[in-house]
């Protein structure tokens, strides 16, 4: 069967998602936060929970594992620099490794590095067609995470510029937190001119953020999303020094972004 992909808001502080996915026999939970809304879910279906993946070692991302280990004993995955980070942890994972899902979908697994050292994303592939991905704290709808909590601007220009800037236009994102009201002010804060992110900051308004949430793919992202517009001229104008390189936008973009 194609994985059923469960998108559960956490209706905390800081927006977290927790994901399911839904494979013929069984689930796997990415970065739970709230183990009770996960439970739930699996309760309703009636499936095991075989494995959980932690994109990186921050408290909202694992919140979870606790009580869906003593309930369900999964396997614990995240990425290798994390043992000793991550309690309960099975194994860690590294660049190019594969959990396998049902017959021909598969999550593989990216070394992205820049909001921790110990930051991981997962690609959902069909054969060999990214499908999706899950970003945690690397790549939001319409923005990028902070570095300042363990990480570095340049490394997560990097990380961005060669796993995220290549995927195809109809790869969907699925990030830790939903930032997206905040993250299109920040775009058209610095891009005023953007038409297509002022029209979904617009009608964004209208929308309940505790119930409401949408979903980019790639191809949005790419209009919407700062990080993502490196050489815009706008954006470059902007600027309140002078950057030469695209990694230089990105990090006065960061900066920037740090106390807006």
């Amino acid at each position: 069967m194609k994985p059923l992909i469960h998108q559960i808001y956490a209706h905390n502080q800081l927006r977290n998602f927790n994901y399911l996915i839904e494979c013929s026999d069984c689930f796997v939970a990415i970065d739970p936060y709230d183990a009770d809304q996960v439970i739930d879910k699996i309760n309703q279906v009636g499936k095991p929970l075989r494995f959980i993946i932690n994109t990186h070692e921050h408290h909202d991302h694992i919140r979870g594992n606790d009580k869906l280990d003593a309930k369900f004993k999964p396997q614990i995955l995240a990425h290798a620099n994390a043992l000793g980070m991550i309690p309960h942890l099975s194994r860690g994972l590294k660049a190019g490794d594969t959990i396998a899902l049902d017959e021909g979908w598969n999550l593989d697994v990216l070394d992205t590095p820049g909001h921790t050292f110990s930051h991981l994303c997962l690609l959902l592939k069909q054969d060999d067609m990214v499908r999706a991905a899950f970003t945690g704290d690397t790549l939001f709808n319409a923005g990028v995470g902070n570095c300042h909590n363990g990480g570095d601007p340049k490394v997560l220009f990097q990380t961005i510029r060669d796993y995220f800037m290549t995927l195809s236009d109809d790869v969907i994102i699925y990030p830790g937190h939903d930032y997206l009201r905040n993250n299109l002010g920040f775009t058209l804060d610095r891009e005023p001119g953007n038409a297509i992110a002022k029209d979904w900051f617009e009608r964004h308004q209208t929308m309940d953020q505790e119930r409401e949430f949408w979903q980019t793919c790639m191809k949005d992202e790419r209009n919407i999303n700062t990080f993502l517009r490196l050489e815009e001229k706008e954006i470059i104008q902007n600027l309140p020094k002078a950057a030469e390189t695209p990694e230089d936008v990105f990090i006065t973009l960061r900066e920037l972004r740090n106390k807006w």
